[in-house]
């Protein structure tokens, strides 16, 4: 076998603070690792997508063109196969688009492959999972062409950012009608354009855990008059299933809510989760099949969940972060969550920002306290609205300033104003997040859980908000609008402008801030500022 071997770059792993080791892994486990390539002619596809950002391309790439420019290349894939065939692991799936291969093997085999040693850990929060440290190592006929190796660590990656107002009402019973909002009523209150449901498009999104059940859905639509139903679809990645628990509190809060929420604002979309597990491969490989779906093809795609940029090691941040550039080549929104823990992000000192969100191919969403006013119970339109900081014990929305993107282009200018009261300074790295919505969980969204009702709040419900309102608009446009942070940035109009309150560090001020970014959506200019249509 090869000898001649080196470290892959952002490989390394620190031992998890607070965990305990507590033996080898069993040599003869089965597991699957995902490793990526790089792209052919990579400088191209940057160039294409800062065209994008200048309005010079008019229409995104296809996928099928995608794949013949930008997929791995044929002598690249041919390597990494004979390597696996080398060291005795299974090629279990080729994917040139994504640049991906996913291998095979057991503990054994993988260890002699990658240079590493990999052992069963125990963690107070995190639970059981299988780890390693230091880094990996590759041939050195590899260097260059691999970029990543993921899933020999499968430590859990991210976290949903949903948070319950109160205990479930109970089996079967509607909420209260003060109760928080449906989605159709904050799609009234924000204007979001009627003429349009979303029909010809598909909304992805990405879960890492539970699931959902039919009947859920089934009664929660019926009860918003969404007849027919929105077509729900459960995508698996890798060894991901929707597989409810029944716990309401749990990953089933979280499905249930991206997916009931979605569909309600856009109900002639189809709907596609792709469940994956819950660890740096598998938040990955759901993403790349997801943009890279030649079958469903999302135009948007919705990511509740995620984690402070600290957490992740340097490869798999890189490659999420360039499987979000492929989708602004191939102009798929993302939306992702900011998180729910304010300026800290919950990652143990100092102010970190969620990543997802923080990449800039991200839409990234914060939160808002909501107070509605005007006819109805629940009003039809804004009587207040300040960011959301309810507390320790309530969640506040996240937001603040990259420390591992620069900034971009289109955010060049703004100011930073901080909650104690130091003069502004200007942006260092991505501000997060770019806009916001009602997240609060006293001011929430009234969802149908394991048969109960609930309020929830956080971020992630804010996540498929937006995909509903960016499906509603794909669909009166010949084309989808992809990447829309460099035109939302051009038209702050479009926004309720958020001027009161705080996450921790950051206050909110006129213009964009890093509590809720522009703003809350004025759906209609949205609408009309990114060329779309839909009437009133």
């Amino acid at each position: 076998m090869t000898t001649a071997r080196e470290q892959l770059v952002g490989s390394h792993r620190e031992p998890v603070e607070g965990s305990t080791r507590l033996g080898p892994c069993d040599p003869g486990q089965t597991l699957q690792v995902v490793v990526t390539l790089r792209r052919r002619d990579e400088h191209a596809l940057e160039q294409t997508v800062q065209k994008i950002a200048r309005g010079e391309t008019p229409e995104p790439l296809t996928r099928e063109a995608f794949a013949t420019r930008f997929g791995a290349a044929d002598d690249d894939l041919a390597k990494v196969e004979a390597f696996a065939k080398e060291y005795g692991l299974r090629v279990a799936k080729r994917d040139a688009a994504a640049a991906a291969v996913t291998l095979e093997g057991t503990v054994e085999r993988f260890q002699q492959a990658f240079g590493v040693e990999l052992a069963h850990y125990e963690h107070p929060e995190l639970g059981g999972f299988r780890g390693r440290t230091g880094s990996v190592s590759i041939p050195r006929e590899l260097s260059g062409v691999v970029t990543a190796v993921l899933g020999l660590d499968d430590r859990p990656q991210a976290r949903p950012h949903f948070r319950m107002s109160v205990p479930p009402i109970g089996p079967r019973r509607a909420a209260p009608h003060t109760a928080g909002f449906t989605p159709l009523q904050l799609a009234q209150i924000y204007d979001f354009p009627s003429g349009s449901d979303g029909s010809g498009q598909c909304i992805g999104l990405i879960e890492l855990g539970g699931g959902y059940q039919e009947s859920d859905l089934e009664q929660y639509f019926n009860e918003l008059g969404l007849r027919p139903n929105p077509q729900v679809i459960s995508v698996a990645v890798g060894t991901g299933a929707n597989a409810p628990t029944g716990d309401p509190s749990g990953p089933d809060g979280e499905v249930t809510l991206d997916i009931e929420i979605a569909g309600a604002i856009a109900p002639g979309a189809k709907v596609a989760v792709y469940f994956a597990p819950n660890s740096d491969a598998g938040f990955v490989a759901a993403l790349k099949q997801a943009i890279h779906d030649t079958k469903n093809k999302p135009s948007v795609i919705s990511i509740s969940w995620g984690a402070p940029e600290s957490s992740w090691t340097a490869q798999a941040l890189s490659q999420f972060d360039q499987t979000l550039k492929d989708a602004a080549a191939l102009g798929v929104t993302v939306c992702a969550a900011s998180g729910d823990s304010g300026s800290s992000d919950e990652a143990g000192s100092g102010d970190v920002v969620d990543f997802p969100a923080s990449s800039q191919y991200a839409l990234a969403c914060g939160g808002t306290h909501l107070v509605a006013g005007g006819a109805g119970s629940t009003g039809a339109s804004i009587a207040e609205e300040v960011v959301w900081n309810d507390g320790a014990a309530g969640g506040a929305t996240g937001g603040g300033v990259s420390a591992r993107f620069p900034m971009p282009t289109w955010q060049s200018g703004l100011k930073v104003v901080r909650t104690d009261g130091s003069p502004q300074s200007s942006l260092t790295g991505r501000g997060v997040p770019d806009v916001a919505a009602d997240a609060s969980p006293s001011t929430g969204y009234r969802v149908l859980v394991a048969g109960q009702s609930a309020v929830v709040g956080g971020t992630s419900a804010v996540a498929p908000l937006f995909a509903g309102l960016i499906a509603r608009i794909n669909a009166s446009r010949a084309t989808p609008v992809g990447w829309v942070q460099p035109k939302l940035y051009s038209h702050p109009d479009a926004f309720h402008d958020i001027t009161q309150g705080n996450n921790g560090t950051f206050a909110a001020a006129r213009g964009w801030d890093a509590c809720t970014g522009l703003g809350s959506p004025d759906g209609q200019k949205i609408a009309t500022a990114l060329g779309g249509t839909g009437g009133t």
